[in-house]
């Protein structure tokens, strides 16, 4: 019969992808080793070994997790059934101030997924579509003729770019927190929203 896992095995590996996550956030992934984790941990290098198996296992999962969080987010605001603007708009708000809770796993994610091997970077890449997708379906719910002109895949993008690198400037420790940028994200796209035309412009 096969072991089962220790009580708080589960625990443990995630604090250990936390203490990766930070030291790849602040490193890099090629300049983190994997004594600096176990140190980072306070367990030994054997230790560390029983948990993942290499340093490349710390970095699937580290952005396995995040990008199945965002998954799991969409899905439960789905749930939700709001109509079409505050939905959107919680969508928003969720998404920032997760990105506010996991900064070192979205940072690794945009910076540090070169590194990883084709098909798991291709596993990935599924989840994210689906994300992306998601919010493209609640920008053409809002506005469907935006969705007829093909540009709620762009709006999307754009969407995207100001969540996105929100933790390259806001500092946890600054006058303004997630929870407060999350709405500003959300009027800042509405109030543009409406401007869009959905005319293609003459050359």
């Amino acid at each position: 019969m096969a072991r089962g896992r220790a009580a708080g095995f589960d625990a443990t590996r995630d604090e250990i992808l936390e203490q990766a996550a930070r030291l790849f956030a602040a490193k890099g992934y090629p300049g983190t080793s994997m004594n600096e984790v176990a140190e980072a941990c306070e367990v030994s290098k054997p230790t560390l070994y029983h948990y993942v198996r290499d340093k490349h296992e710390l970095l699937v999962q580290i952005c396995e997790d995040h990008v199945q969080t965002l998954a799991a987010l969409v899905e439960d605001v789905q749930a939700q059934k709001l109509a079409a603007e505050p939905h959107l708009r919680e969508l928003i708000r969720r998404f920032v101030q997760e990105y506010g809770q996991a900064q070192y796993q979205h940072r690794v994610l945009t910076e540090d997924v070169k590194f990883l091997q084709d098909e798991d970077r291709a596993r990935l890449l599924v989840v994210e579509r689906a994300v992306v997708a998601a919010f493209a379906d609640a920008v053409a719910a809002v506005r469907p003729e935006l969705e007829a002109a093909r540009l709620h895949k762009p709006l999307t993008m754009l969407l995207f770019g100001m969540i996105n690198w929100t933790f390259t400037w806001l500092r946890p420790d600054g006058e303004l927190s997630y929870e407060a940028v999350a709405p500003m994200v959300a009027d800042l796209f509405f109030g543009g929203l409406g401007a869009v035309k959905t005319a293609a412009p003459s050359l």
